[in-house]
């Protein structure tokens, strides 16, 4: 295969609403490019993108595919990706590496809720957009209705470059404003017939024209002056406003296609070959150390691994990004992620399945290899001499968790294997083996989302699995001082065990002095301490260690014996078997036996006095109460509201955005479950959220008593 220079090289990521047609518009991009010969369709189950058995089962795309097609000199590089929101994390990976993004549209349907979804990340990102009006050959196609839409969410940088002559089932020719000629196609599309604009449309294509010289020149200092003086560009003064104004985003410039019909594909390579942004014309990415890295041929060679795929008999492939400089096939690098030395035996460009050899890739290029031994998706692979690493890509929160187990005895640890293979090509998978829940739990972007992971692990793995609800995270606290003694004893012929411990425990309060006295009970407990051990908690909170023993009373050797029960006692609270936090511990007395105490004694001892002490501090359950925001049409605040509510919610405000509107509430995770298709239904589908944890707070007094009877039975039972 030909290797293309870095300004031959374009990168595209074509996203939109499911059924807008993307996987088509790839299929007629790559035949019309002559990298395949013939059109595959999604109804046949035969096209280069959708090529997974779970792609074929599901009838819609699963995963991100990686593709190119060749265009007057130019290799295009795509990146054909999902439309359903559940695997956002394709279109996310996508447009980390991509220049360009093309936003499909159904004329049938106008702006719909993937539209609405993937904006807001390509404008969080920052990245260049330009609409393709599909489906222009059918029925229901209103092309007139879709402008308005795009217009009205999208606002008057949504300009028309084209626009369809017949809508409908005649539709074979588009007027061009931007070249200011008709393209007119056979009934098998394909190369356009290139006329003049008939005369009983010139009036208003002159008019589009002038709009699109303006908007073009406004992008340029330069070019508007030349525009206020001759009130018109050139062709190439024309292009190179267009490039400007994607780049800035101030113009989304409107294409007119049917891909099942092959019509107006041609004429949109021609304007991603010629005026599409390059990797060089865009704003540089930076890597770790906030350096701006250029996509400079003549650099230190550096990619960087944007996606993982596992294929049978291949085993991972590895997609990359070239970032700077060149590299070529045999090629050395080491891996500043891992730090260890990688080969890059062979380079690809792919299209799908489909792989084509190149002996080198310049800055900008997409590529793939395979047989790297250690390097996975957000590694940084650099030729000797550099020591870049790129920062990881930056996917949503998931929305949707549940606990998953194996239906076999015996299964676990090829349930584990086969869900880091998952995570592995779709970082939006997240696995936790908790061990503080006793559960491995899979959090992803919705209920389809992980309907998707089981089907792998049960297809694809051959492992049964069964998803069951998830335990919630709770936390256990105390609100008031309590004292504890506890002796532990025990005699057995030999040597014994003795251990007594006495204890005070009091909440943990950021700031405040250490303990010199305490009134429990009415009685006075003064303290004299003589050390603290501070501990920051892994899952959150803290412990504070305080030794206040006087006159020898317990030896400082069995004092980490103490701290150890605690510690194991505080990993499995009295109240739930929840992690306990924040918690101040003074041991103040105790008594030892020259022969029979030991550390095994002590530790039991303080862990028991720990325990019971606990029970008499006011104790208290937290619960994991999460930052949640939604968007949503207005036609459906009240509903979604008053849903909000009913799960303990606190709406905190709203405002607007984008045609939506935002609300933003605080809600416990345990009302969360099942969140995302509870919120489709009520909007058929037109809301979207963000959840985050926010902090824990005290659950209500009828749950934490509900929570401490569940325990208490399920103590029971276990005995």
């Amino acid at each position: 295969m030909k290797v293309y220079e870095s300004n031959r090289v374009k990168n595209i990521t074509i996203v939109g609403n499911s059924g807008s047609g993307k996987t088509t518009l790839s299929e007629s991009m790559l035949f019309q490019g002559g990298i395949i010969d013939r059109r595959g369709d999604v109804g046949s189950k035969n096209t280069v993108s959708d090529y997974n058995d779970i792609e074929h089962e599901n009838e819609n795309s699963i995963f991100s595919t990686v593709l190119y097609t060749e265009w007057k000199d130019t290799k295009l590089n795509l990146f054909d990706n999902p439309g359903l929101d559940d695997f956002v994390g394709g279109s996310i990976t996508s447009y980390a590496v991509s220049d360009l993004t093309v936003m499909v549209v159904n004329s049938q349907n106008g702006v719909e809720v993937g539209t609405e979804i993937q904006w807001r990340h390509a404008k969080r990102l920052n990245k260049a957009v330009l609409f393709a009006v599909n489906h222009l050959d059918s029925d229901n196609s209103n092309f007139e209705k879709s402008i308005e839409n795009l217009k009205e969410r999208f606002g008057s940088n949504v300009i028309l470059t084209q626009y369809p002559v017949n809508a409908g089932t005649d539709f074979n020719a588009i007027i061009d404003v931007l070249q200011m000629k008709m393209y007119k196609y056979s009934k098998d599309g394909g190369l356009a017939e290139i006329t003049d604009i008939p005369d009983n449309e010139k009036d208003k294509a002159e008019d589009l024209h002038a709009q699109l010289v303006e908007k073009a020149a406004e992008s340029d200092e330069a070019l508007m002056e030349i525009f206020f003086e001759k009130e018109d560009l050139t062709d190439e003064e024309l292009s190179k406003g267009i490039t400007a104004g994607l780049i800035q985003r101030g113009m989304f410039p409107v294409f007119c296609i049917s891909a099942k019909s092959n019509i107006g594909i041609d004429r949109l390579l021609d304007f991603l070959a010629t005026t599409a942004p390059t990797a060089s014309d865009v704003k540089a990415p930076v890597n770790a150390d906030n350096e701006e890295v250029k996509p400079d041929p003549s650099g230190i060679a550096s990619i960087f691994v944007f996606k993982t795929s596992i294929e049978p008999h291949i085993g991972e492939v590895n997609y990359f990004k070239v970032m700077s400089g060149e590299i070529t096939e045999g090629m050395d690098v080491v891996n500043y992620n891992t730090n260890t030395k990688e080969r890059l035996s062979q380079i690809f460009s792919s299209a799908g399945k489909k792989r084509e050899k190149v002996s080198k890739m310049y800055a900008g290029d997409i590529g793939s290899t395979v047989k790297l031994k250690n390097t996975k998706t957000d590694n940084t692979l650099n030729a000797s001499g550099n020591d870049w690493v790129f920062n990881p890509i930056e996917f949503p929160e998931p929305k949707f968790r549940t606990a998953i187990k194996p239906l076999a005895e015996g299964d676990e640890e090829k349930l584990a294997e086969g869900l880091n293979k998952i995570n592995l090509q779709d970082p939006t998978v997240l696995i936790e083996f908790s061990k503080e829940l006793k559960q491995i739990i899979v959090s992803g972007q919705g209920e389809y989302h992980l309907n998707i992971v089981k089907w792998i692990l049960d297809n694809v793995y051959k492992i049964e699995t069964e998803f069951i609800a998830p335990k919630i995270p709770y936390r256990e606290t105390i609100t008031k001082p309590a004292q504890a003694t506890y002796r532990h004893k025990k005699q057995s012929g030999g040597a014994g065990q003795f251990g007594e411990v006495h204890m005070v425990i009091e909440p943990y309060i950021e700031g405040s002095p250490d303990p010199s006295k305490f009134k429990i009970n009415g009685k006075e407990i003064a303290v004299n301490v003589r050390g603290k051990d501070e501990h920051t908690l892994p899952w959150g909170g803290k412990l504070i260690f305080y030794n206040c023993i006087v006159g020898g009373s317990i030896d400082a050797r069995f004092l980490p014996a103490i701290l150890k029960g605690i510690m194991e006692k505080i990993e499995e609270g009295p109240l739930t078997g929840s992690y306990a936090r924040d918690i101040r511990v003074s041991v103040y007395d105790g008594k030892m036996h020259p022969v029979d105490s030991n550390e095994i004694s002590f530790k039991l001892a303080g862990r028991n006095a720990f325990r019971m002490a606990f029970k008499d501090a006011g104790p208290k359950i937290l619960e994991p109460v999460y930052d949640v925001e939604v968007l949503v049409p207005s036609d459906y605040m009240g509903d979604v509201m008053s849903d909000l509510q009913g799960r303990r919610g606190i709406i905190e405000g709203m405002s607007s955005e984008g045609g939506y509107e935002k609300i933003k509430a605080k809600i416990p995770l345990a009302e969360m479950n099942k969140y995302s298709t509870a919120l489709s239904s009520i909007t058929s589908g037109h809301a979207t959220y963000t959840m985050k944890l926010g902090k824990y707070e005290q659950v209500p007094g009828d749950i934490q008593e509900k929570l401490l009877k569940e325990y208490e039975a399920q103590q029971e039972e276990e005995e």
